[in-house]
């Protein structure tokens, strides 16, 4: 009996040590922002730091969002590969539920996996935006994190502030990494 328990802990160790973020248990349920308002969170957005994971490479990465129809918001997430290259994925996002309107969930256009939670912990809508998301694995759970601003950078306090708001949905915020936003570097997207 003691073999399942040493082998779920050798593959968390071993898949925590890759790209993604794997936990034990469900998936938490954290709060998330009172009375959001999608209009406003329209836009581009920087990635400043996130949590390590498979689908997302690169550097200078962007969200953009913009309404498609009633409903429902476009996505289109671009970063800069290694290589020089850009990558972009388009999909959509919607409310499941109306009545809580920063749980979204997410597609991506050519992507055969069921849509994606998306749930917006906190934002200011000028200035910064915390977001969520996790799946089930498993016995197991997969953590993504987002912060993300208006600007390529937040400045060192507020960004505290807000690891503290993923701590305390139990994100691992040491495990988060930081996006370079370098404007001379990110300038090669535009090239």
């Amino acid at each position: 009996m003691k073999a399942v328990p040493v082998l779920w802990l050798t593959l968390l160790s071993v898949l925590a040590t890759g790209a993604q973020v794997f936990m034990p248990g469900p998936c938490p349920k954290p709060d998330v922002q009172r009375d959001f308002d999608v209009a406003q969170y329209l836009g581009t957005w920087y990635g400043v730091r996130r949590l390590p994971h498979s689908f997302q490479k690169g550097q200078c990465s962007t969200a953009t969002y913009s309404f498609q129809s009633p409903g429902v918001i476009a996505v289109r997430n671009e970063g800069l590969l290694d290589d020089g290259s850009v990558s972009t994925i388009t999909g959509s996002a919607f409310a499941e539920d109306p009545s809580e309107p920063a749980k979204l969930l997410v597609s991506f256009h050519g992507v055969a996996t069921p849509p994606s939670p998306y749930w917006v912990l906190s934002t200011d809508y000028d200035g910064f935006s915390v977001v969520y998301s996790c799946k089930e694995v498993g016995g197991g759970h997969r953590d993504s994190a987002w912060i993300m601003s208006r600007r390529p950078t937040l400045p060192s306090q507020t960004l505290a502030e807000l690891e503290g708001t993923l701590a305390s949905a139990g994100v691992l915020v040491d495990q988060l990494i930081s996006t370079n936003q370098d404007p001379e570097y990110c300038g090669r997207m535009s090239q």
